[in-house]
């Protein structure tokens, strides 16, 4: 017989009645009868019932602490019609404990229940994470993630892609965030960088011959915490394809991702292919660039409506709409929108009007919505009786981004989010720079990218008004994947630097490999990378990305389990050359 067990706890069913085995585990629950003990072994595939009758085994089991690993051997005896439990697969039996050995015993006094880890604070539960998953939900968690995991991989197999790892000590490179850098023992002075994505090593792996590469890549971004992303560290599905368009990296996106959702949820998945929408209008329509198609409100530029109104506040600004059905609405509904814009928005106030059953006009600026104004309005946005309408007046942005959060606020207050759906969008067409805090052109989304009309563009065009071939997966608000046709000329590649204000040599020195690549004919690719972390807490319809991960951070960047970051000693400080200044921070 096994060491330690025969079988394991959710193996043992009616028609094991009788065999004698061996079970080993944690001990989950005990239920003391006095003449009786029941207890209920769980390991990693399930829990069995455990009965105790024995008047000597009774008294070592009232020694063992719950969560204590234990090693037994009994009969399988069936249940009582009464006792049976169809909730657990191994139910309708139980088994009639004969010997008992302590394998490990836990603690007296635990930090917290496990069966009620998911109500105690997070940081003691990250603090105790190996209890924390041992609560079956949250166990159940990291083992879906895994068969995620082989699907993928199975996914991109059968579609003709490689998997290749990349380095994980890397360069530096200008991804969008702060790198977190890695000091050089042996070169002193020097250092390496955790790479934000694999991004030039997938294009040296098309210009190396390989045609498709994939690979469930580490990603390193030191970035502020937030819910639905990973501080410091999380995980993509990052590709790439030799001689393709967007058109090939989208259908590849709608097929994997797509297919992941059908397979994982019964919830209704948008069909291929996917809608597609200009960055430029999902900022016009949605104020966003992640929009959730599921709310069904939209928002409107009414600006020429107010072009003839005296109504300074409006005066020489963007004004955007979003109309509702007001029918039944209190006026508390009004005011507590107006509230939220401006404390938690911080926006300087928040329009509204609405129109009742007898077209009568009331609300904030009723009386500055003239006849020709309203007029106006309805050819705009079809304005009728029992609708109202939030105006928000800003400069162009600003009016679009604020108006977007009061279109999801809304969405969410009126319960006009549509469920049990995952609606799927591309947004494409990304401006290739954007300005920065200081008024200077900056990249706006991935520097590798391929500008719309190539060379031509950079040179005859605003900068600013260069569209870059890098699009966007979005579902349900969460953006999923990000995604560009790559620039494979040097000569398109060292003038889209020089306008981020990067010179040649400076290109040459910190992508040096890639440059001196694209020197030796490099194909036209395209790629994308839809985020693992992401895509499983959607899948498991959880609102924190720390649910789905086995050893996340905290909300403060922090690992309190091995307590991470921590200082170092002098001497490690020394291997690597560095010296700590300590500074106040206030």
């Amino acid at each position: 017989m096994h060491t330690y067990r025969t079988h394991t706890c959710n193996e043992l069913g009616i028609e094991d009645v009788g065999k004698k085995v061996k079970l080993s585990g944690f001990v989950k629950t005990v239920r003391d009868l006095g003449a009786m003990i029941f207890i209920d072994l769980r390991d990693h595939y399930g829990v069995t019932q455990l009965l105790v009758n024995n008047l000597e085994l009774i008294e070592v089991f009232h020694k063992i602490t719950v969560e204590s690993t234990i090693c037994v051997e009994g009969e399988v005896i069936k249940r009582d019609e009464e006792n049976v439990n169809d909730n657990i697969k191994t139910g309708k039996i139980e088994v009639r404990v004969d010997s008992v050995e302590v394998l490990s015993k836990a603690n007296n006094i635990l930090p917290f229940q496990v069966e009620d880890s998911s109500k105690v604070k997070e940081d003691l539960r990250l603090e105790y994470r190996f209890l924390d998953l041992r609560n079956e939900n949250i166990h159940n968690k990291i083992v879906f993630r895994a068969e995620v995991l082989k699907y993928l991989r199975d996914k991109m197999t059968e579609l003709g892609f490689v998997e290749v790892q990349t380095p994980i000590l890397a360069n530096s490179s200008p991804e969008g965030a702060r790198d977190f850098l890695v000091p050089s023992r042996l070169h002193p002075g020097e250092f390496y960088a955790l790479p934000q994505a694999p991004q030039q090593f997938k294009q040296l792996l098309m210009i190396s011959g390989f045609d498709k590469y994939y690979q469930i890549a580490p990603c390193f971004r030191d970035e502020d915490p937030r819910a639905d992303r990973s501080p410091g560290e999380f995980y993509q599905l990052d590709f790439e394809m030799s001689f393709a368009t967007q058109d090939d990296v989208l259908g590849v996106l709608e097929t994997v991702v797509g297919d992941t959702f059908r397979h994982f949820t019964n919830s209704k998945v948008t069909e291929a292919p996917f809608v597609r929408i200009p960055y430029k209008e999902a900022m016009d329509k949605y104020g966003i660039d992640k929009p959730d198609l599921r709310n069904p409100l939209v928002i409107c530029d009414v600006t020429k409506a107010f072009e003839v109104s005296d109504f300074r506040a409006f005066k020489d600004k963007t004004v955007k709409a979003i109309k509702i059905n007001s029918k039944d609405l209190p006026r508390k509904f009004f005011d507590t929108m107006v509230d939220f814009a401006t404390e938690e928005l911080e926006m300087k106030g928040l329009a509204w009007i609405r129109l009742d059953e007898a077209s009568n006009m009331t609300g904030t600026i009723s009386r500055f919505v003239t006849p020709e104004v309203l007029d106006k309005l309805k050819e705009l946005v079809d304005f009728k009786e029992n609708e109202a309408i939030f105006f928000v007046a800003d400069e162009y942005m600003k009016a679009c981004l604020d108006a977007g959060q009061i279109r999801i606020e809304l969405g969410n207050r009126l319960d006009l989010i549509e469920k049990g759906v995952y609606k799927f969008c591309f947004v494409n067409d990304f401006p290739m720079y954007e300005l920065d805090d200081e008024g200077k052109i900056q990249f706006n989304h991935n520097p590798f990218s391929m500008p719309i009309g190539g060379m031509e563009s950079l040179l005859n065009k605003s900068p600013l008004d260069i569209i870059a071939y890098q699009f966007d997966l979005v579902c349900n608000g969460y953006e999923l994947a990000s995604g560009a046709v790559r620039n494979h000329d040097i000569d398109i590649m060292v003038k889209a630097f020089e306008i981020a204000g990067y010179s040649k040599e400076e290109v040459e020195r910190r992508f040096g490999s890639l440059f001196n690549a694209f020197s030796y004919g490099a194909p036209p690719h395209a790629g994308a990378a839809p985020g693992i972390d992401r895509m499983i807490m959607l899948l498991l319809e959880e609102n924190n990305i720390r649910e789905v991960i086995a050893f996340p951070k905290n909300s403060k960047a922090r690992d309190v389990l091995m307590k991470a970051p921590a200082k170092v000693t002098n001497q490690q400080l020394r291997d690597v050359h560095i010296k700590v200044i300590e500074q106040d921070i206030k």
